[in-house]
This record gives structure tokens, C-alpha cells and sequence, in this order.
């Protein structure tokens, strides 16, 4: 049975938002979905701050209104209060009082060398294998069913994130946009849950990917295979986007673990 694609997207409110593609439409409909009932204030700062710590939500960009973002979230404002307050103090949100006001995001610093070194070696290299097998199967199949599911429309976004790694100067800049587009990828899939195991995983070991990222050589590299994942996608060919996919993730895994196993 052929799958049908779906071209028309609407935002995480239900409005049509024009020229937003999938991916972005998906990744903000996970990032501002209903919490769990269970700790909800936690959830809310996990969700959100999650979001903002892999360049899901843009340096400087204002998050929904209390009311909207409350209602979007299933939690009360009360909540979601609490939530922000408790994400001004991780430095991930500001927040303006008067006209023009709100909530802001704010990007953190990322650790240095030797801290991220430090976090490295708290992984063996059997786990570090593990966890590229697990990634690979994520990113695979959400290169997979990608290309079943979008236009070529609807991948605008990540071919905007392939073309700032490209441009992108120094490795925590490279290691975010990486990470986020293995999550926009899980989002053009258009499967809510592959994007939360995605941005999970993002959260958990994205960041030790600066490890890898401060060639610029390989950072075109990586770029490169990029462009061949969209373009397999864009093309509908869902076994040739797996394998991209997979391999993309497998080649970044190798290379995280030859520096493991270098400390």
C-alpha cells in the first residue's frame, strides 16, 4: 500500500501558518504538547527546557502568551508559572515586564572541553556503541518514513538547518543545529513519538558531539551527508533516506568513541 502524502501543516494553535513545512509545524506540535499529568511543573521545564538547550526554539524568541502556552500545554497557569520561574533561574527564559513584554528565550553556555571530556568518560564504549545503535534506529526510520509522508515542500526547514551547520563556526553552535536536525527529521516523519525519543536523546548525549565538531573538514562532511538524507527524502526514496540516515549517525558514534577512547 502506498502511503499518501500529506502537504498542508498547521501550527501547534491550528492555524494555518502559510509557508511553515513539517518538520517545523511537528517539532513545535511535540515541544507544546499536553504534559503528562504526573510532576507537571517538572515537565513543563523539561519540555521546554529541553527545547531551548538544542536550538528548537531560537535565541531570543518569545514563547506563546501564559494563556496560550498553558492552554496548549493541558496545565494551568498557575503551573506554568511556576514552570518559567523555575526556568528564568536556569537562565534558559527572560522575561520583560510592560508593552512588548513576555517570555524570552535564552541560550545557554555550553560546558567547556574538559567538562564535556569529563562527561565523555562517564560512558563506556559498549554504551557508547549502544546508544549508536539506538540513534541510528531513530534517525533511520524517520528518514524513512519521511520520505514516505512529505513534499518536497515541506522540508524547507531542514534544509535551512543543513545549510547553518554548514555556516556554522564553532563546535557548540555545530553540535546544537546536528542535534536539531536529527530532531526536524523525526518531526518531517510526522510521528510525535520518534520526536520525543529523538529530542530525548538529543538532551542526554548532543552535546558531546562538540567533541567531534571542531573540524571544519568534517564538518562539511557532515553537511554533505545532510543534504543527502533531504535529498533522498525529497525524492521519496525511503530505503537510500534510512541509510543515509543511519550512516550519518553511525560515522558521528565512531568518531565520539575514538575520542572516549583516547582519555
Amino acid at each position: 500500500m502506498v502511503a499518501v502524502k500529506q502537504g498542508h501543516v498547521e501550527n501547534g494553535a491550528g492555524s494555518p501558518r502559510g509557508t511553515v513545512d513539517a518538520g517545523e509545524a511537528g517539532t513545535r506540535r511535540v515541544v507544546f504538547a499536553p504534559v503528562e499529568s504526573r510532576a507537571r511543573v517538572d515537565a513543563v521545564v523539561r519540555r521546554i527546557g529541553d527545547a531551548i538547550e538544542l536550538g528548537l526554539l531560537a535565541q531570543g524568541e518569545q514563547l506563546p502568551g501564559e494563556s496560550e502556552l498553558a492552554g496548549q500545554l493541558g496545565v494551568s497557569t498557575v503551573t506554568l508559572r511556576e514552570a518559567l520561574m523555575a526556568l528564568r533561574q536556569q537562565g534558559l527564559v527572560t522575561t520583560r515586564r510592560g508593552r512588548g513584554g513576555g517570555s524570552f528565550v535564552s541560550l545557554p553556555e555550553l560546558p567547556g572541553e574538559e567538562r564535556l571530556k569529563t562527561r565523555l568518560r562517564g560512558w563506556s564504549t559498549e554504551e557508547l556503541r549502544d546508544l549508536s545503535d539506538h540513534w541510528a534506529a531513530l534517525s533511520g526510520a524517520a528518514a524513512g518514513l519521511a520520505a514516505e509522508r512529505t513534499e518536497p515542500g515541506d522540508l524547507g526547514r531542514l534544509l535551512r538547518t543543513v545549510e547553518e551547520l554548514a555556516g556554522a563556526e564553532d563546535a557548540a553552535a555545530r553540535s546544537r543545529v546536528y542535534g536539531r536536525f536529527h530532531v526536524e527529521l523525526a518531526a518531517a516523519a510526522q510521528s510525535a513519538r520518534l520526536t520525543r525519543e529523538q529530542i530525548a536523546l538529543q538532551t542526554e548525549v548532543g552535546v558531546l558531539l562538540c567533541l567531534v565538531l571542531g573540524d571544519d573538514e568534517y564538518r562539511e562532511e557532515v553537511a554533505d551527508r545532510h543534504r543527502a538524507v533531504v535529498s533522498a527524502v525529497q525524492d521519496g526514496a525511503r530505503d537510500p533516506a534510512r541509510t543515509l540516515a543511519e550512516r550519518c549517525v553511525q560515522e558521528s558514534a565512531t568518531r565520539l568513541i575514538a575520542v572516549r577512547l583516547g582519555l
